[in-house]
């Protein structure tokens, strides 16, 4: 399936102010650094393509959430300065998204010139979906441009309300992403091998019904997991759960089991994990095979295994797949055409003292060293999720995925066949201006 909304290459550029919303939504540190670029550098090719054919680019985006009220913890200024280091152009900054100070800097826009309004969330208008804030903003260019993917799931100002004033077309980042994410679900190389983390059921229940129906197999991690298990009634300790999710977790397992009589399919949950008492450094770990029974076999051998080896006790939690259960995810992924991944397998924020990978991040690191190819097979490989995202940036292995998302939430959406407000708002490919705007 193509894209089906026009995007920047199809209307003229040249002498036009391009108002361009990108998701610059990056974490920060306590100083004001910025510790991911990953988002900046994904709007760089919209940007340049604007300039090189003539126009000059107004830049909007949130950062964090400021609930309507301005501060200096969530202003943009250090995109501004960031943006200019990777373009080796200078990018002006004004401390404000509407009102005179931005109508003026706007009107002052040359060819080729690039200004960053402020956090869009510090007027509440804009989560509001307000239409006369977003006509102010469409006030201050020409030409909307929508590439800010990780915010089209969300019906605001800045995504939906604008493209009622103004021309408002996708930008590339956004046209790629959706031509990519869609052709993976409707026309993926098999198998295809769904992997999901993270951990909330309620999350991603759609995802992961979308995923029983067309997925050859589907691997669930993270603590998410813990919910499933719950439900088989196995015992978890202090695992994090989500005991409200109980019931979806059973529903979503008849549904597998539905759908695993009707063709070959296999839903997987964790057979084995990494349990400590507490999420630290330094905490002592041991592996708990509470269905597998082979690695607590092989460690007792020749005696019995010990009966706690199969049983996660009561101040103890789950906080990694275990190796037999990261092995079988790999194994599935040696005859996997195309792979989905949403979601580290364990808790991968806490630091090793032997090397980069922590205690409790191994099943995560298993998973990408299979999805890039280091056992073999190199699968089609789709990658979202921050967390998920986070953890392949810090191993500076981004390049070795196929398509790394950068929407978390409206990557989801649109694996689950959901539409995308900020992407049915824009015009349809084949229509005029005033044929536009047409909802998908």
């Amino acid at each position: 399936m193509s894209f089906t909304k026009k995007t920047i290459r199809d209307v003229e550029l040249s002498g036009k102010r391009v108002l361009v919303r990108a998701d610059y939504n990056v974490p920060l540190d306590s100083k004001g650094n910025i510790t991911d670029e990953y988002r900046i550098t994904q709007s760089l090719p919209t940007i340049r393509y604007i300039i090189e054919h003539g126009g000059s680019v107004l830049l909007c985006s949130h950062l964090g959430r400021p609930d309507g009220k301005p501060n200096t913890k969530e202003s943009l200024f250090p995109v501004a300065k960031t943006l200019q280091k990777l373009l080796h152009i200078e990018v002006e900054f004004v401390p404000d998204c509407v009102g005179d100070r931005a109508k003026k800097a706007a009107d002052g826009l040359k060819k080729g010139q690039i200004l960053l309004l402020e956090n869009l969330r510090f007027h509440p208008e804009e989560e509001a979906n307000d239409t006369a804030f977003a006509a102010q903003l469409a006030s201050l260019a020409d030409l909307f441009v929508q590439d800010g993917f990780g915010v089209v799931h969300r019906a605001h100002a800045s995504t939906d309300a604008i493209t009622k004033h103004m021309p408002s077309v996708a930008g590339l980042l956004l046209e790629r992403e959706v031509d990519t994410i869609t052709d993976v679900i409707e026309n993926p190389k098999r198998p295809l091998v769904a992997i999901v983390g993270g951990a909330k059921i309620a999350d991603k229940i759609e995802v992961l019904q979308q995923f029983i129906a067309v997925a050859d197999v589907v691997a669930v991690g993270g603590a998410m997991a813990n919910t499933f298990l719950q439900a088989q009634g196995i015992q978890i300790g202090r695992s994090k759960t989500e005991a409200a999710d109980v019931p979806l977790a059973q529903t979503i397992l008849a549904t597998a089991r539905q759908e695993k009589s009707k063709r070959p399919f296999v839903f997987y949950l964790p057979q084995d994990g990494v349990v400590a008492k507490k999420v630290d450094t330094f905490a002592p770990t041991r592996i708990v095979d509470w269905s597998a029974n082979v690695i607590s076999e092989i460690e007792a051998y020749p005696k019995r295994p010990a009966h706690d080896s199969t049983q996660i006790a009561d101040d103890e939690m789950i906080l990694d797949i275990g190796p037999f259960s990261g092995a079988f995810i790999a194994g599935t992924l040696q005859l996997a055409g195309t792979v989905i991944w949403n979601g580290a397998m364990g808790v991968t924020e806490t630091k090793g003292t032997q090397g980069p990978i922590g205690p409790t991040a191994q099943g995560t690191e298993l998973i990408m060293e299979a999805i890039t190819g280091q056992f073999g097979n190199r699968p089609f490989s789709l990658v979202g999720g921050g967390d998920t995202v986070g953890f392949i940036e810090a191993r500076g292995l981004v390049g070795s995925f196929n398509h790394v998302s950068t929407g978390g939430g409206a990557s989801l959406e649109l694996l689950s066949g959901r539409i995308l407000p900020g992407v049915a708002a824009l015009q349809d490919k084949g229509k005029t201006k005033d044929g536009g705007s047409q909802h998908a």
